[in-house]
């Protein structure tokens, strides 16, 4: 039976869960019965006091699973039930990791958005109209370079702009377009980024309005000119017709939890490749409705809650977290702590002390921007009543706050704790936030102090092209972005073997790129792919739909 079907009885009519926020019904485009864009017009009419946010973010992520998005519904639950007013503002799941390794993201257990099948795959067609932006912007490319040849608007040896396709598939990383003949037009090498990773999708959740939305994608940088000056998407004319197709995409879409909770889901960016964070429209327009706004950013604090508070909050278009939640797991503790997956149920206290030392880190990284903060211990069946006295033992020595968080089995219910462990950090500890660099630091620093302050590192190196590429973009005029890193998630450092707590090592930056639009310069890690590839055994291959039409093997 189908999520929808299967909550039907439990979900309420998409109005009622607008009235809930002082949603006027006028301005609702309902997509069924459970799912509906809202007009951005409600945003100019939210007048009330802005609502206090809080980021949930994690250790590093392990094969075992934290619970994140989990959590972020959980507490949004777990608010509501104690009488504040609350919504959740997330991402939107790519189909590359709901057919790949995830299997689906919309939380899980008793915490869950639905209907989750509809998110999962099309949900409101926000990620076709981002993907087809983009690709419109490569065509544009393609047939400038056709009919201008050699001598026109771009050199076709420095184009930067590739491809994009919402769905892993590694063979598309590199390839060569233009074979055939000169009708094809000029051939050249290129490959294909997953769609989370695209520019488009990056400025889709980083622009304040329509307007801005509009001029940020004619800054995207595509290439340079046959005498070395940068082109950008607006000399090939193509802002408009890009944010065309944006047009309703970029209204918020309104969905709710199991519980009935109000929940925004809009943009989705990795933060592994990408700066992690759902859209800054959706969570301003939350903020405007709702007392209090809980939203995720991608992976740990070393990922999305660095990119969330030096690229996110840096645009002025919303607030710092008024608190941050960090999610832990004592499997994930142990498997940092050098447990073998297939052992992880196994109570080990010397491996949850062993792999606090991870935790520990990303504690240090929240304090590093000044903020309140508590830890959560997203509880699983298999921890045991000695290792959960060791984690609370451990979180005293450090002197942070924390609760344990039982949303998966409870919902609402067992996250009460955590939320009245994140409502005292309002009330009570200090809120200082500062950004980890000033945007005034040359690129190459920026890429340093984030690698030695967050991730711990030694120092960074690279070869003498990728120094002299990100020199070039400063001398173009663009010093005074901040810098998004692309490195693997599951490691505080940029190989992913590395787990715990890494020292002394070094991070290899391999490429870089910029992405004017947004408002960033990336810096490419060790290993890391802008396009990830379907594992060994995808999720693709268990799920399916019956002869009735009914979606099966999709998880949270």
């Amino acid at each position: 039976m189908s999520d929808e079907r299967k909550n039907a009885s439990f979900m309420r009519p998409i109005e009622e869960i607008a009235r809930k926020l002082g949603i006027k019904a006028e301005y609702l485009e309902k997509y069924g019965h459970y799912k509906a864009k809202i007009d951005l017009r409600q945003a100019l009419e939210s007048k009330k006091e802005p609502g206090k946010l809080v980021l949930i973010t994690a250790m590093t992520p392990t094969p075992a699973g934290e619970g994140k998005t989990t959590t972020a519904i959980g507490l949004t639950d777990a608010l509501n039930r104690v009488g504040k007013n609350a919504a959740a503002a997330l991402r939107e799941p790519s189909l590359g990791p709901v057919f790949g390794m995830k299997g689906g993201a919309t939380g899980g257990g008793k915490a869950r958005v639905v209907p989750s099948e509809d998110i999962n795959l099309h949900f409101t067609g926000d990620m076709h109209a981002i993907t087809s932006a983009h690709n419109l912007l490569a065509a544009m490319v393609d047939n400038r370079l056709h009919f201008d040849n050699v001598c026109g608007l771009l050199d076709c040896k420095s184009i930067a702009w590739r491809r994009a396709l919402d769905m892993d598939d590694r063979v598309l990383r590199d390839i060569v377009i233009g074979i055939g003949g000169p009708l094809q037009g000029i051939a050249r090498e290129t490959g294909f980024d997953i769609t989370a990773a695209s520019e488009v999708m990056a400025i889709f959740c980083l622009a304040k309005d329509p307007k801005d939305l509009k001029e940020r994608l004619g800054k995207i940088w595509v290439g340079y000119n046959p005498g070395g000056a940068p082109v950008f998407a607006s000399q090939l004319k193509a802002e408009g017709a890009m944010a065309a197709l944006l047009k309703d995409a970029v209204r918020p879409n309104l969905v709710q939890t199991l519980e009935g909770s109000p929940a925004f889901i809009h943009g989705g960016p990795f933060a592994n490749i990408a700066h992690g964070a759902n859209s800054v429209i959706a969570t301003r327009m939350a903020l405007g409705l709702a007392e209090y706004v809980i939203t995720e950013c991608g992976f740990a604090s070393d990922l999305g809650a660095e990119k969330f508070f030096d690229i996110v909050v840096r645009t002025g278009h919303i607030p710092p977290p008024s608190a941050v939640v960090v999610v832990a797991t004592l499997r994930s503790l142990k498997y940092h702590g050098g447990v073998k997956p297939d052992a992880l149920n196994m109570e080990n206290i010397e491996a949850v002390t062993k792999g606090f030392e991870n935790l520990q880190k990303h504690i240090e990284n929240v304090r590093l921007f000044g903020l309140p903060l508590v830890v959560a211990l997203n509880k699983f069946p298999t921890d045991t009543d000695r290792e959960i006295r060791a984690f609370s033992g451990l979180c005293r020595k450090e002197n942070v706050r924390f609760a344990l968080s039982d949303v998966y089995g409870q919902g609402g219910k067992g996250g009460e704790d955590l939320a009245a462990e994140v409502l005292e950090a309002f009330e009570k500890d200090e809120h200082r936030f500062q950004f980890l660099y000033p945007l005034e630091m040359p690129l190459l620093e920026k890429i340093e102090t984030v690698a030695r302050k967050i991730y711990g590192a030694a120092g960074v190196a690279m070869e003498g092209k990728i120094r002299r590429k990100i020199q070039r973009f400063e001398k173009d005029g663009f010093g005074g972005l901040p810098v998004c890193i692309a490195k693997t998630q599951y490691s505080l450092s940029d190989d992913a073997e590395h787990l715990g707590r890494p020292r002394d090592f070094t991070v290899i930056v391999t490429d870089a790129s910029l992405s004017a639009g947004a408002g960033f310069v990336v810096a490419l890690c060790g290993e890391i792919m802008t396009m990830p590839g379907l594992p060994k055994v995808p999720a693709a291959e268990r799920i399916d739909v019956t002869d009735d039409g009914e979606i099966t093997g999709i998880t949270g």
